[in-house]
């Protein structure tokens, strides 16, 4: 109960953002007077906290302001991307301290870990934080996952990536705790940490990244579900007469919502003068970027694409959403900057067409707070996330 109590305080103090005075405390987590001061006593001398001056509110004596010292605790946050790696340091609010990036460098999972480990050292190195205020390195990476075992198990575009024992391999190479999570749930935690949800809040997270993803979170929590894979949504139908999945049906989420496939809509449009480019991450990426800046410069066949693809992109958010009955939807991913524009003028009216609860409320549509990084930045949160948020399970561990 103690440990919950201190997670409950430290979490009131970061939401506040300029800190909290005991009294404060104690107003916002129902604790008691005496429990407050003893919480945050301990907390001053482990220095997760730090006295932010004092403040006069009506009669008696100042109230002194405490606020989390922010770089007393950092972690780290990595998005193992098939195009892309992603590095960024957090300190305890969140905030990016330093960020780094490089291509990813073969599809040899050796290969790829011990980059991300060398990279990782790097930014320790440059940022000159101490290392032992390192907290765990948090990664994210496309799914699905076996939790229990910390491996990778077959993520698209990642070929030789069978099992791969991606938690125990990061931390042997690195001598720092792992934790590793799905890039979409990684996102998710990111927009609570970030957003302006409320606590009790519900929203779902579509994942614009090679694949698409969804999370969802309900009551302020991220649903990670039984085998912590929720919100693999490749293979719900999005259009009957598209395309033919592996999967045997025909206008799956995989082969019509993907940046590939998009793609390769546009390259049979004609959007596109000059060869095919292949299906690797890569040049997966550059097209799709050559795509939206046509589309953004008033190309009107590639204008067309992406309004298909924003129809197709409906009728999975409304299926969820009619089901799931959430506050709000959130996109992001390190592919939603390129098609934020033209979807948030497209998503909001399609939705509501096909909205059970349209003559109730508004389903309001907004992009992820954080941008591209959101898949790093995430990973980085989950960390920190189990360090600072209350878990009320906790309490039942021991019984």
């Amino acid at each position: 109960m103690g440990d919950f109590n201190r997670s409950v305080i430290l979490e009131a103090i970061r939401r506040a953002g300029d800190g909290l005075s005991r009294t404060e405390l104690a107003g916002a987590t129902g604790l008691s007077a005496q429990t407050i001061t003893n919480i945050t006593r301990r907390l001053l001398d482990d220095q997760f906290i730090e006295e932010a001056g004092r403040t006069i509110q009506g009669p008696g004596k100042p109230r002194t302001t405490l606020r989390l010292k922010a770089t007393s605790r950092v972690s780290i946050g990595v998005h193992l991307d098939p195009a892309m790696l992603t590095f960024v340091l957090l300190d305890l609010t969140g905030a990016v301290v330093a960020r780094t990036a490089r291509r990813m460098p073969a599809d040899d999972a050796r290969r790829i870990i011990a980059a991300a480990a060398a990279e990782i050292e790097e930014l320790i190195a440059d940022s000159g934080i101490d290392r032992e205020a390192i907290t765990g390195i948090g990664v994210a990476t496309p799914g699905p996952l076996d939790p229990a075992r910390g491996t990778v198990i077959d993520p698209p575009k990642l070929h030789s990536w069978h099992r791969v024992p991606l938690r125990a391999a990061l931390a042997e190479a690195t001598g720092l705790r792992v934790m590793l999570e799905k890039d979409t749930t990684a996102a998710a935690v990111a927009e609570l940490w970030t957003g302006d949800h409320p606590p009790d809040g519900s929203f779902l997270l579509v994942y614009l990244g090679i694949g698409i993803g969804t999370a969802l979170v309900m009551d302020g929590d991220v649903v990670r579900g039984a085998s912590h894979n929720a919100g693999e949504v490749g293979h719900i139908i999005v259009d009957p007469d598209g395309p033919e999945c592996a999967c045997g049906q025909r206008g799956c989420v995989e082969v019509v919502c993907t940046p590939q496939a998009v793609v390769e809509r546009a390259e049979r449009a004609g959007v596109f003068a000059d060869d095919r480019l292949g299906s690797d991450a890569g040049s997966v990426d550059a097209r799709f970027t050559d795509l939206c800046d046509k589309a953004a410069a008033g190309d009107h066949m590639a204008i067309s694409v992406l309004e298909g693809s924003a129809q197709h992109f409906a009728v999975l958010i409304s299926a969820l959403t009619n089901m799931l009955d959430v506050d709000c939807v959130v996109l992001g991913g390190p592919f939603w900057s390129r098609l934020s524009s033209l979807f948030l003028a497209q998503l909001p009216h399609l939705l509501e067409r096909q909205s059970a609860t349209r003559a109730v409320r508004d389903l309001p549509v907004r992009g992820a707070v954080v941008g591209d990084d959101v898949g790093a930045v995430g990973a980085g949160c989950v960390v920190l996330d189990e360090v600072l948020s209350p878990r009320a399970a906790a309490l039942f561990l021991d019984s």
